[in-house]
């Protein structure tokens, strides 16, 4: 079977959970069939790259997104299935399919309705992504939602779906990649460079700065954090020059009152985010929208604790009491939430032999439950299922 693996986002240019998930599922996948993947961005010899028209340099970024989409359905020639990840793909997989009368497949990673604030990146461009998203759904043999919370999502935001084409297929981790302990052999120690204290308590957060994942929640939270919990800050690859400029007044506020307050803004390799992840004391997600979250799956799979709202398909992954604990999100009492997010950071730092036992239950929990290699088996069911009508 011979399947068109269609993402924007690809090694090395990997920075949000889609990307992260095409990247683990493809090679485990080639174990079952043909892939080949299109994507964006540099020149790659593992994959098809496609640039947008260079003619529409000046156009919207949604108009250069679907001019390279055009590029990716026509270069889908004698494919089996197309499988597309995202309104970054989804036109060109529905055009793929329609041109080569081939099964498309969708995996919905995020909705766009449920993602108002991205008119602030995208301006007009947010019409044309949410038209070509409700088409790619609408039209796609076969939708994977990543999580049960996310597939009543997409039965909510587009209704005349039929149910029975949208199948849940969670994320996955990989418990060789992302492990507890300290540096591996020959890698930069990052918490030293830093100069973060191994004899007290650790937060962490990993995420882009935009909306969705809460940073300006977390960070006014932070002021009701023990003085002696120090706050690890892995965030970049701002929306909007905006919302950095946002999140560095907050930083900078913070530290006015406090110390412990570390923030790299950098895409980190992934030994060096492990590194982080693995000498926390407690993870902390404050997303306000989250698909499924595999940041907590790579938290849990370093043995770490989890704080997390309890949005979206986050319930799904932590187990309240077990491997961490799940805070309500009530858009309409943000500071009740940050001060309950606060709270819960509190209790879980300040019991040490708690913390670790919700850490050893959230790798055990991360290895028995979200093994790629099971999903990859799932998807190619689904790829045979659309093939047979």
């Amino acid at each position: 079977m011979r399947v068109a693996m269609m993402t924007r986002e690809y090694p090395p240019e990997v920075y949000g959970g889609a990307g992260v998930h095409v990247t683990e599922l493809v090679p485990r996948l080639r174990q079952l069939c043909d892939v080949t993947v299109h994507c964006m961005g540099v020149a790659r010899t593992d994959a098809v790259v496609h640039q947008p028209d260079p003619m529409l340099f000046a156009a919207n970024s949604a108009v250069q997104m679907m001019s390279a989409q055009l590029r990716m359905a026509d270069a889908a020639a004698f494919s089996d299935v197309v499988h597309s990840h995202t309104w970054y793909t989804g036109l060109a997989g529905h055009l793929a399919g329609q041109l080569y009368g081939i099964p498309h497949v969708l995996t919905a990673h995020s909705l766009e309705p449920r993602r108002p604030w991205k008119a602030e990146q995208l301006g007009g461009g947010y019409r044309l992504s949410s038209w070509s998203e409700h088409n790619a759904m609408t039209f796609a043999d076969a939708v994977i939602a990543v999580s049960a919370g996310m597939r009543e999502d997409v039965l909510d935001a587009y209704p005349d779906i039929d149910p029975d084409k949208v199948h849940v297929v969670h994320n996955g981790i990989d418990a060789d990649v992302w492990h507890p302990g300290g540096p591996a052999p020959e890698s930069r120690d990052v918490l030293t460079e830093l100069g973060v204290s191994q004899e007290r308590p650790i937060a962490a957060f990993v995420g882009r700065i935009t909306r969705q994942k809460g940073v300006p929640h977390l960070l006014a939270a932070a002021r009701h954090l023990d003085p002696d919990i120090q706050l690890v800050l892995l965030a970049g690859a701002a929306d909007t020059p905006a919302m950095e400029a946002e999140v560095a007044t907050a930083v900078r506020a913070l530290r006015d009152d406090r110390d412990g307050v570390f923030w790299i803004k950098e895409m980190l390799p992934t030994e060096l985010v492990r590194q982080v992840l693995a000498a926390a004391t407690v993870f902390v997600c404050p997303s306000v929208y989250e698909p499924l979250g595999i940041v907590n799956l790579e938290a849990m799979a370093c043995g770490t604790a989890v704080v997390a709202s309890d949005v979206g398909g986050i319930p799904e992954v932590v187990a309240e009491g077990e491997t961490g604990r799940l805070v309500h999100y009530d858009e309409n009492a943000p500071r009740d939430y940050e001060r309950a997010l606060a709270r819960a950071v509190n209790t879980v730092a300040a019991d040490p032999v708690t913390a670790a036992a919700m850490g050893a239950a959230g790798r055990n929990r991360a290895i028995d439950a979200f093994d790629w290699n099971r999903i990859a088996a799932r998807t190619a069911h689904i790829y045979d299922q659309v093939r047979k009508g």
